[in-house]
Protein backbone atom coordinates (compact mmCIF):
# COMPACT_ATOMS: atom_id res chain seq x y z
CA UNK A 1 0.00 0.00 0.00
CA UNK A 2 1.34 3.46 -0.92
CA UNK A 3 2.13 6.08 1.72
CA UNK A 4 -0.64 8.32 0.33
CA UNK A 5 -3.17 5.49 0.59
CA UNK A 6 -2.13 4.73 4.18
CA UNK A 7 -2.49 8.42 5.08
CA UNK A 8 -5.98 8.53 3.57
CA UNK A 9 -7.02 5.40 5.45
CA UNK A 10 -5.62 6.80 8.73
CA UNK A 11 -7.45 10.09 8.25
CA UNK A 12 -10.67 8.21 7.55
CA UNK A 13 -10.17 6.21 10.76
CA UNK A 14 -9.46 9.39 12.75
CA UNK A 15 -12.71 11.02 11.64
CA UNK A 16 -14.66 7.86 12.40
CA UNK A 17 -13.20 7.62 15.91
CA UNK A 18 -13.91 11.30 16.56
CA UNK A 19 -17.52 10.72 15.54
CA UNK A 20 -17.73 7.89 18.08
CA UNK A 21 -16.23 10.16 20.76
CA UNK A 22 -18.65 12.93 19.83
CA UNK A 23 -21.62 10.61 20.40
CA UNK A 24 -20.27 9.48 23.77
CA UNK A 25 -19.66 13.08 24.85
CA UNK A 26 -23.14 14.13 23.68
CA UNK A 27 -25.03 11.20 25.21
CA UNK A 28 -22.90 10.48 28.29
CA UNK A 29 -22.76 6.66 28.13
CA UNK A 30 -21.26 3.97 25.93
CA UNK A 31 -24.57 2.16 25.65
CA UNK A 32 -26.47 5.24 24.45
CA UNK A 33 -23.77 6.01 21.89
CA UNK A 34 -23.73 2.37 20.76
CA UNK A 35 -27.49 2.46 20.18
CA UNK A 36 -27.25 5.58 18.03
CA UNK A 37 -24.26 4.21 16.12
CA UNK A 38 -25.91 0.79 15.78
CA UNK A 39 -22.86 -1.07 17.13
CA UNK A 40 -22.01 -3.03 20.29
CA UNK A 41 -20.91 -0.97 23.27
CA UNK A 42 -17.57 -2.82 23.27
CA UNK A 43 -16.90 -1.41 19.80
CA UNK A 44 -17.47 2.12 21.10
CA UNK A 45 -15.10 1.48 24.03
CA UNK A 46 -12.43 0.11 21.70
CA UNK A 47 -12.66 3.11 19.38
CA UNK A 48 -12.49 5.59 22.30
CA UNK A 49 -9.45 3.81 23.74
CA UNK A 50 -7.75 3.82 20.32
CA UNK A 51 -8.41 7.55 19.85
CA UNK A 52 -7.07 8.45 23.29
CA UNK A 53 -3.98 6.33 22.67
CA UNK A 54 -3.43 7.96 19.28
CA UNK A 55 -3.81 11.46 20.74
CA UNK A 56 -1.88 10.54 23.90
CA UNK A 57 -4.46 12.28 26.06
CA UNK A 58 -7.46 11.40 28.19
CA UNK A 59 -10.75 12.55 26.61
CA UNK A 60 -13.19 11.25 29.24
CA UNK A 61 -13.43 10.74 32.97
CA UNK A 62 -15.05 7.37 33.61
CA UNK A 63 -17.47 7.07 36.53
CA UNK A 64 -20.49 5.02 37.56
CA UNK A 65 -22.99 7.26 35.77
CA UNK A 66 -21.07 7.25 32.49
CA UNK A 67 -18.48 9.38 30.69
CA UNK A 68 -17.73 13.06 31.31
CA UNK A 69 -15.46 14.93 28.87
CA UNK A 70 -12.13 16.21 30.15
CA UNK A 71 -10.86 19.63 29.06
CA UNK A 72 -9.38 17.97 25.96
CA UNK A 73 -12.66 16.12 25.47
CA UNK A 74 -14.66 19.34 25.63
CA UNK A 75 -12.38 20.89 23.01
CA UNK A 76 -12.92 17.87 20.76
CA UNK A 77 -16.67 18.00 21.41
CA UNK A 78 -16.81 21.68 20.40
CA UNK A 79 -15.01 21.12 17.10
CA UNK A 80 -16.84 17.87 16.39
CA UNK A 81 -20.19 19.55 17.04
CA UNK A 82 -19.40 22.31 14.54
CA UNK A 83 -18.31 19.69 12.02
CA UNK A 84 -21.48 17.66 12.60
CA UNK A 85 -23.67 20.73 12.06
CA UNK A 86 -21.81 21.55 8.83
CA UNK A 87 -22.17 17.94 7.70
CA UNK A 88 -25.90 17.91 8.49
CA UNK A 89 -26.38 21.14 6.54
CA UNK A 90 -24.47 19.69 3.59
CA UNK A 91 -26.58 16.54 3.62
CA UNK A 92 -29.71 18.66 3.62
CA UNK A 93 -28.48 20.62 0.63
CA UNK A 94 -27.51 17.46 -1.23
CA UNK A 95 -30.84 15.80 -0.45
CA UNK A 96 -32.71 18.72 -1.99
CA UNK A 97 -30.37 19.36 -4.89
CA UNK A 98 -32.40 17.25 -7.31
CA UNK A 99 -35.55 19.17 -6.39
CA UNK A 100 -34.15 22.63 -7.13
CA UNK A 101 -34.67 24.57 -10.32
CA UNK A 102 -31.09 25.79 -10.27
CA UNK A 103 -27.61 24.55 -11.11
CA UNK A 104 -26.36 23.40 -14.51
CA UNK A 105 -27.86 21.39 -17.35
CA UNK A 106 -25.75 20.07 -20.23
CA UNK A 107 -27.63 19.56 -23.52
CA UNK A 108 -26.08 17.93 -26.57
CA UNK A 109 -27.24 17.53 -30.15
CA UNK A 110 -26.12 17.99 -33.75
CA UNK A 111 -25.50 21.37 -35.34
CA UNK A 112 -28.32 21.04 -37.87
CA UNK A 113 -30.85 21.40 -35.03
CA UNK A 114 -29.10 24.40 -33.51
CA UNK A 115 -31.65 27.13 -34.26
CA UNK A 116 -34.62 25.05 -33.15
CA UNK A 117 -32.99 23.90 -29.92
CA UNK A 118 -31.67 27.39 -29.14
CA UNK A 119 -35.21 28.76 -29.22
CA UNK A 120 -36.29 26.08 -26.72
CA UNK A 121 -33.32 26.74 -24.42
CA UNK A 122 -33.97 30.49 -24.48
CA UNK A 123 -37.59 29.92 -23.47
CA UNK A 124 -36.47 27.49 -20.76
CA UNK A 125 -34.04 29.97 -19.24
CA UNK A 126 -36.57 32.78 -19.33
CA UNK A 127 -38.83 30.61 -17.16
CA UNK A 128 -36.02 29.21 -14.98
CA UNK A 129 -33.36 31.95 -14.85
CA UNK A 130 -31.34 30.25 -12.10
CA UNK A 131 -30.43 27.30 -14.33
CA UNK A 132 -27.18 27.55 -16.28
CA UNK A 133 -27.30 25.81 -19.66
CA UNK A 134 -24.40 24.36 -21.61
CA UNK A 135 -25.22 23.42 -25.19
CA UNK A 136 -22.65 21.16 -26.84
CA UNK A 137 -22.73 20.39 -30.57
CA UNK A 138 -20.73 17.49 -31.91
CA UNK A 139 -21.14 14.58 -34.28
CA UNK A 140 -19.96 12.11 -31.64
CA UNK A 141 -22.39 10.57 -29.16
CA UNK A 142 -21.92 11.97 -25.68
CA UNK A 143 -22.31 9.55 -22.78
CA UNK A 144 -24.82 10.53 -20.06
CA UNK A 145 -23.60 7.65 -17.90
CA UNK A 146 -20.26 9.47 -17.57
CA UNK A 147 -21.85 12.85 -16.87
CA UNK A 148 -20.94 14.20 -20.31
CA UNK A 149 -24.55 15.29 -20.87
CA UNK A 150 -27.86 15.47 -19.03
CA UNK A 151 -30.17 15.74 -22.05
CA UNK A 152 -29.34 14.45 -25.53
CA UNK A 153 -31.34 15.10 -28.71
CA UNK A 154 -30.18 12.51 -31.22
CA UNK A 155 -31.20 11.72 -34.78
CA UNK A 156 -30.82 8.25 -36.24
CA UNK A 157 -31.16 4.79 -34.74
CA UNK A 158 -32.80 4.42 -31.34
CA UNK A 159 -30.19 4.35 -28.54
CA UNK A 160 -30.27 0.99 -26.76
CA UNK A 161 -28.22 1.58 -23.60
CA UNK A 162 -30.04 -0.15 -20.69
CA UNK A 163 -29.67 2.88 -18.38
CA UNK A 164 -31.08 5.41 -20.85
CA UNK A 165 -34.61 6.76 -20.84
CA UNK A 166 -35.33 7.13 -24.57
CA UNK A 167 -38.36 9.02 -25.88
CA UNK A 168 -39.33 9.42 -29.52
CA UNK A 169 -39.65 13.07 -30.49
CA UNK A 170 -40.63 12.91 -34.16
CA UNK A 171 -39.84 11.64 -37.64
CA UNK A 172 -37.61 14.05 -39.53
CA UNK A 173 -38.54 14.40 -43.21
CA UNK A 174 -35.93 15.63 -45.67
CA UNK A 175 -35.78 17.24 -49.09
CA UNK A 176 -33.50 19.30 -51.33
CA UNK A 177 -33.27 23.07 -50.84
CA UNK A 178 -31.79 26.03 -52.67
CA UNK A 179 -32.04 29.83 -52.68
CA UNK A 180 -34.07 31.88 -55.16
CA UNK A 181 -30.82 33.20 -56.63
CA UNK A 182 -29.62 29.67 -57.33
CA UNK A 183 -32.93 28.71 -58.96
CA UNK A 184 -32.83 31.82 -61.16
CA UNK A 185 -29.33 30.94 -62.30
CA UNK A 186 -29.52 27.16 -62.71
CA UNK A 187 -33.24 26.47 -62.93
CA UNK A 188 -35.49 24.23 -60.79
CA UNK A 189 -34.92 20.56 -60.05
CA UNK A 190 -37.63 18.40 -61.60
CA UNK A 191 -36.76 15.15 -59.79
CA UNK A 192 -33.97 13.34 -57.95
CA UNK A 193 -32.81 12.02 -61.30
CA UNK A 194 -32.66 15.54 -62.75
CA UNK A 195 -29.25 16.44 -61.32
CA UNK A 196 -27.31 17.15 -64.51
CA UNK A 197 -26.11 20.75 -64.70
CA UNK A 198 -26.75 21.42 -61.02
CA UNK A 199 -24.33 22.21 -58.21
CA UNK A 200 -24.52 20.56 -54.82
CA UNK A 201 -23.31 21.23 -51.28
CA UNK A 202 -21.90 18.47 -49.09
CA UNK A 203 -19.63 17.77 -46.10
CA UNK A 204 -15.87 17.36 -46.14
CA UNK A 205 -16.19 13.89 -44.63
CA UNK A 206 -18.98 11.79 -46.19
CA UNK A 207 -21.81 11.16 -43.69
CA UNK A 208 -23.06 7.92 -45.21
CA UNK A 209 -25.12 7.07 -42.11
CA UNK A 210 -27.38 10.04 -42.91
CA UNK A 211 -29.78 8.88 -45.67
CA UNK A 212 -29.85 12.10 -47.72
CA UNK A 213 -26.07 12.52 -47.43
CA UNK A 214 -25.62 8.92 -48.53
CA UNK A 215 -27.75 9.68 -51.60
CA UNK A 216 -25.68 12.77 -52.34
CA UNK A 217 -22.36 10.93 -52.18
CA UNK A 218 -23.51 7.86 -54.12
CA UNK A 219 -25.91 9.30 -56.73
CA UNK A 220 -24.44 12.71 -57.54
CA UNK A 221 -21.15 12.76 -59.51
CA UNK A 222 -18.28 14.17 -57.43
CA UNK A 223 -17.67 16.81 -60.09
CA UNK A 224 -21.07 18.36 -59.31
CA UNK A 225 -20.29 18.92 -55.64
CA UNK A 226 -18.91 22.44 -55.77
CA UNK A 227 -18.81 23.23 -52.07
CA UNK A 228 -17.88 21.11 -49.05
CA UNK A 229 -18.06 22.27 -45.45
CA UNK A 230 -17.10 20.84 -42.07
CA UNK A 231 -20.58 21.33 -40.55
CA UNK A 232 -24.24 21.76 -41.45
CA UNK A 233 -24.37 25.39 -40.37
CA UNK A 234 -21.76 26.30 -42.99
CA UNK A 235 -23.63 24.21 -45.55
CA UNK A 236 -26.87 26.09 -44.83
CA UNK A 237 -25.16 29.44 -45.18
CA UNK A 238 -23.64 28.34 -48.48
CA UNK A 239 -27.09 27.32 -49.76
CA UNK A 240 -28.58 30.64 -48.66
CA UNK A 241 -25.78 32.40 -50.55
CA UNK A 242 -26.76 30.57 -53.75
CA UNK A 243 -23.73 28.27 -53.95
CA UNK A 244 -25.67 25.07 -54.57
CA UNK A 245 -28.42 22.60 -53.64
CA UNK A 246 -28.53 21.39 -50.07
CA UNK A 247 -30.08 18.13 -48.83
CA UNK A 248 -31.55 18.92 -45.43
CA UNK A 249 -34.25 18.11 -42.86
CA UNK A 250 -37.44 20.02 -43.61
CA UNK A 251 -38.08 21.16 -40.03
CA UNK A 252 -34.54 22.48 -39.70
CA UNK A 253 -34.66 24.13 -43.14
CA UNK A 254 -37.77 26.12 -42.21
CA UNK A 255 -35.69 27.78 -39.48
CA UNK A 256 -33.56 29.41 -42.17
CA UNK A 257 -34.90 32.15 -44.40
CA UNK A 258 -34.32 32.07 -48.16
CA UNK A 259 -34.28 28.26 -48.48
CA UNK A 260 -36.86 26.88 -50.92
CA UNK A 261 -37.75 23.17 -51.18
CA UNK A 262 -37.06 21.71 -54.63
CA UNK A 263 -38.81 18.36 -54.19
CA UNK A 264 -41.49 16.72 -52.07
CA UNK A 265 -40.25 14.96 -48.92
CA UNK A 266 -38.31 11.82 -49.87
CA UNK A 267 -39.61 8.84 -47.82
CA UNK A 268 -36.25 7.06 -47.93
CA UNK A 269 -34.57 10.04 -46.27
CA UNK A 270 -36.81 10.07 -43.20
CA UNK A 271 -35.03 9.64 -39.87
CA UNK A 272 -36.14 9.49 -36.23
CA UNK A 273 -35.30 12.04 -33.55
CA UNK A 274 -34.81 10.82 -29.97
CA UNK A 275 -34.78 12.51 -26.58
CA UNK A 276 -32.31 10.74 -24.27
CA UNK A 277 -31.65 11.09 -20.54
CA UNK A 278 -29.98 8.85 -17.98
CA UNK A 279 -32.29 7.15 -15.50
CA UNK A 280 -30.32 8.55 -12.52
CA UNK A 281 -31.22 12.16 -13.40
CA UNK A 282 -34.35 11.65 -15.49
CA UNK A 283 -36.86 12.43 -12.73
CA UNK A 284 -35.07 15.40 -11.20
CA UNK A 285 -37.18 18.56 -11.32
CA UNK A 286 -34.96 20.57 -13.66
CA UNK A 287 -34.49 17.71 -16.15
CA UNK A 288 -38.23 17.04 -16.16
CA UNK A 289 -38.92 20.73 -16.75
CA UNK A 290 -36.53 20.87 -19.70
CA UNK A 291 -37.53 17.59 -21.33
CA UNK A 292 -41.22 18.48 -21.04
CA UNK A 293 -40.60 21.77 -22.84
CA UNK A 294 -38.53 20.04 -25.53
CA UNK A 295 -41.36 17.59 -26.16
CA UNK A 296 -43.92 20.38 -26.34
CA UNK A 297 -41.87 22.43 -28.81
CA UNK A 298 -40.13 19.76 -30.88
CA UNK A 299 -42.45 16.76 -30.85
CA UNK A 300 -44.81 16.21 -33.82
Amino acid sequence: MSAQKRTQNNQSGHWSDIHFAYQVASLGTLSAAAEVLNVHHSTVLRRIDALEQRLNTRLFQRHARGYTPTEAGRLLLQVAEQTQHSFDALMGQLAGADEQLSGKVIVTSVDSLGREIMAVLAEFQSTHPEIRVEYVVDARLFKPEYGEAHVCIRPGAKPDHPDYIVQHLRCNEASLFASREYIKRFGPLKSLQDTQGHRFISTQKPLLHVPFMNWLETEVPPGQIYYRASDFISMVEAARAGMGILPFHITAATQHEMLIPLTEPVPEWQTDLWLVTHRDVHRTVKIQALTQLIKERMKT
